[in-house]
């Protein structure tokens, strides 16, 4: 058995299959584990998630900003986007099935008896793993609850951004996904920062990358994160493994297999839109 972690497929599924296929993947013996952002902006969202939910519990997946984007437009809660190419997702008759199983992914993965762990962005620096895993389940529920709708809504916003001053469930639902899912630098007082998207070497001095900082939880840990394209899978952390290769951009989709630590790698095939 072979354990597979995959970087952000956003749509491109025949990038996917291509590089499953490379990597002699099979489902019987192997698991695929996705660090979420598995729609939108790609060709085909519809193939891929129907894909990935096909391969059952060969597939061990995380949920990143733009799937759950795609659970508020689902709901009415935001508006679709002509350029996430959602239109034949959300016309299919099986939208019911995608949005249960996405809705029941978590924010958080732990592989069995192995400090390794996988989230769509990160851990907060102001985090400990005991925190991430409780601030995990505590949104898990509420996403997986009746009352979906109501919290989707709450999610939006980047207040607060200091886990200190969250004081309310909303506060604490609103700041574990953006640190799940929307993080990528964070302030010398380890508070997130959310307008800089861009490499490490071109941000501001006064703002780090969230694997700088989070060294207690690294030092004992290891990390599997997509969401940072601009990265292109480089992180000079060796605990931390950056895997969004910027395939749905014209780049690559990067899968790391994890008994050997050999990296496969599918350049973007040219996207019919």
């Amino acid at each position: 058995m072979a354990t597979y972690f995959i970087g952000d497929i956003q749509g491109c599924y025949s990038e996917l299959r291509a590089l499953l296929a490379q990597a002699d993947f099979c489902p019987n013996k192997d698991q695929l584990w996705v660090a979420g952002d598995m729609v939108a902006r790609g060709p085909h969202s519809l193939e891929t998630v129907q894909y990935l939910m096909s391969l059952g519990d060969s597939v061990k997946a995380v949920l990143g900003n733009h799937d759950l984007h795609l659970l508020s437009v689902i709901h009415g809660i935001k508006p679709e986007k002509k350029q996430d190419l959602l239109s034949p997702l959300l016309s299919s008759p099986t939208l019911n099935k995608i949005v249960d199983w996405l809705r029941h992914q978590p924010l958080l993965q732990k592989l069995p008896n192995e400090e390794v762990y996988m989230s769509h962005a990160g851990i907060s620096p102001q985090w400990t793993i005991d925190d991430a895993i409780a601030c995990a389940k505590f949104a898990e529920k509420r996403l997986r609850s009746a009352n979906l709708t109501k919290w989707l809504t709450r999610m939006y916003g980047e207040m607060p951004n200091d886990w200190r001053e969250v004081d309310s469930r909303t506060d604490k639902f609103r700041f574990t996904i953006n640190a799940f899912t929307r993080m990528r630098y964070c302030n010398s007082d380890l508070t997130l920062e959310f307008a800089c998207k861009r490499s490490p070497q071109d941000a501001p001095e006064d703002i780090k990358p969230w694997y700088l900082l989070s060294t207690e939880t690294l030092n004992k840990s290891q990390w599997i994160f997509g969401h940072w394209a601009a990265l292109m899978g480089h992180c000079p952390v060796p605990n931390a493994f950056a895997l969004d290769t910027g395939c749905v951009w014209g780049g690559e989709l990067t899968m790391l297999r994890w008994e050997d630590k050999r990296y496969f790698v599918e350049p973007a095939h040219k996207k019919q839109r």
